[in-house]
């Protein structure tokens, strides 16, 4: 079984898990729209939104790169995906305050990371 396919599936659990937690804390709160200037809401809130905005790009360039790259650099990608995202997931909801940022500059480091070398393939740079 492909190491993509597990962390794209499990990601996509996080992804569940971030949008129920989101639901919960809206009712428990009694807030029905917006974060309420609660901090909790927020932060909620927040970690599901920026799930939203990094990981799908980052799955679909990391997904290209197999045909240039080969498992290794999918595997190792998709697992560091995965680890950054359980990071600032984490620190956003207070589990792991010092998360937040490790997991931030993780997913990112990932996206350029896929970015650069599907560049470098287009380029006719590829390094390997």
């Amino acid at each position: 079984m492909s190491i993509f396919v597990v962390c794209a599936a499990l990601l996509g659990l996080l992804l569940v898990a971030l949008s129920v937690n989101v639901s919960l804390t809206r009712r428990r709160k009694k807030i029905s729209l917006g974060d309420g200037g609660d901090p909790e809401m927020l932060a909620a809130m927040r970690a599901q939104a920026n799930f939203i905005e990094f990981v799908p790009l980052s799955l679909i360039l990391i997904d290209m790169l197999d045909d240039f790259y080969g498992y290794r650099t999918v595997a190792a990608l998709s697992v560091v995906l995965l680890a950054s995202r359980l990071l600032q997931a984490a620190g956003m909801l207070g589990y792991f305050k010092s998360c937040r940022a490790i997991g931030s500059s993780l997913t990112l480091l990932v996206l350029i990371a896929a970015s650069v070398l599907l560049l470098l393939v287009k380029l006719h740079l590829k390094p390997y």
